[in-house]
């Protein structure tokens, strides 16, 4: 049910247009002064606000510019009468959608709340459909790797499905990524995709952000509010960070699961639900549940379909590619030229362990966009990876050994890593060192090597 706010100083004007708008089936609440306009604003969600121009204390304009500077998006309808068709004019260079004159004619105002509905609906789904083609857009799985094209065989297995799927894998590792392109792939694509961060929602607020709730079920319960279950009807919700979720809602979600339906929070209604549930963890979840604090039941119920997402430790021949990918990217968010690697750039990024996996490489990528000058990142650019997790050369124990001896030992190891790094491609592990392919077949032969062309 639409909610409207009637904000006028005259308790009779307030009454008829409350009184007209009920009688339309709109859910309707009044004040009489501009801050108590801003009062009611902060605490509910109206979709539309119904305010006349001339108030005590802050008078239309001033509120209407301080519901703008709070960021409430409600549509605002202006009333005014005749003296103040100026100040209407400047509402709507303001943002307002709209006014109507007094006296008023409850006939058109009604008409006037109703078209700005409209407008909010439109505005909401040209969001949505924006957000949705920034995300099909953004939706891509860079890689080359082994790992990484049974990770590609497993999606396109499960997504045309409507199984459910647990998503596994590290922090980092694009387990969301994998999950928006399951729903791109699937006969659900048209409907909507609702995430769910488990973690970052309170406890005492993760029933509600689920399942919804009606007017008065709590405190601040204004309006009745669909969960996130019912606005992915149609289509799919992905609970990331399942195992954050405390076990009496893991019960409700199983009762969603088992039966396809749910009550909001406060309600005695069963409302049907449509949709399609993906899950993500970075836990062991059998460990979880031996430690009693993940149920046995919903894991089975939502460990259907199981996808494992590398971590980017296991498909290092895969970090130039995503490198040069979020260059690219980057380059054009922030309106610049993309950079390139130098080679022993790119065998640094490959050395090194990440641990938090493919986001920590975006953000190295995206710090090196903004504060390196040259067009060409170099290896002393990525000095402030430090040595973390970086493959040292073997200590050697005795005395020491001589400068030329060490250096050969030390290129030797060098050359073993980003060979290994490179899956054996001896052209992949010449362009990366930045050496001729005739040259890197010399050297391995030297160190007593032989490559594996020529076994």
């Amino acid at each position: 049910m639409p909610s409207i706010l009637v904000v006028d100083d005259e308790p009779g004007v307030r009454s008829s247009v409350s009184g007209v708008l009920s009688d339309e089936g709109f859910d309707v609440d009044t004040a009489g002064t501009g801050e108590e306009c801003l009062e009611r604003a902060n605490n509910s969600a109206y979709d539309v606000i119904v305010l006349d121009i001339w108030l005590p204390g802050l008078d239309g304009l001033t509120t209407l510019q301080r519901l703008r500077e709070r960021q409430i998006d409600s549509q605002v309808v202006i009333i005014s009468g005749h003296g103040n068709i100026e100040s209407a004019v400047r509402a709507i260079k303001m943002g307002a959608f709209d006014f109507v004159e007094k006296p008023l004619s409850l006939e058109k105002l009604v008409l006037v709340v109703r078209n700005a509905l409209r407008q909010r609906d439109l505005e909401a789904e040209n969001r949505v459909l924006r957000a949705k083609v920034d995300r099909q857009q953004s939706a891509t799985m860079v890689g080359e790797s082994p790992a990484m094209a049974h990770l590609r065989e497993q999606v396109s297995l499960a997504a045309p499905t409507n199984g459910r799927v647990l998503i596994l894998g590290d922090n980092g590792t694009g387990k969301e990524l994998v999950a928006r392109i399951i729903h791109q792939s699937s006969r659900r694509k048209s409907g909507p995709f609702i995430e769910v961060n488990c973690a970052a929602i309170p406890e005492e607020l993760i029933e509600s952000e689920l399942f919804g709730h009606v007017r008065g079920a709590f405190t601040g319960a204004v309006a009745d509010k669909p969960g996130r279950f019912e606005q992915a009807n149609t289509g799919t919700i992905f609970l990331d960070e399942i195992a954050d979720m405390s076990l009496k809602t893991q019960a409700k979600v199983l009762r969603v699961l088992q039966e396809q339906t749910m009550e909001r929070v406060g309600g005695t209604q069963r409302i049907k639900v449509d949709v399609r549930v993906l899950a993500a963890t970075n836990k062991d979840l059998l460990s979880e549940i031996r430690a009693g604090r993940f149920r046995e039941d919903l894991y089975f119920r939502l460990n259907v379909i199981p996808i494992f997402v590398p971590s980017l430790r296991n498909r290092q021949q895969d970090i130039p590619l995503l490198a040069e990918y979020f260059m690219a990217v980057l380059a054009a968010e922030y309106g610049r030229r993309p950079k390139r690697l130098a080679p022993e750039a790119a065998a640094r990024l490959q050395q090194y362990a990440w641990p938090g996996n493919v986001r920590e490489l975006r953000n190295v990528i995206e710090r090196l966009i903004i504060m390196v000058a040259d067009d060409t990142i170099t290896a002393q650019d990525l000095g402030f990876l430090g040595r973390d997790g970086v493959p040292e050369p073997a200590a050697e124990a005795g005395p020491l050994v001589p400068l030329s001896e060490a250096r050969d030992r030390f290129e030797r190891d060098y050359i073993l890593q980003t060979l290994s790094a490179q899956g054996g491609n001896m052209s992949r592990t010449a362009e990366v060192l930045g050496v001729e392919r005739s040259n890197l077949y010399k050297k391995l032969r030297a160190f007593g090597i032989t490559p594996r062309g020529d076994r």
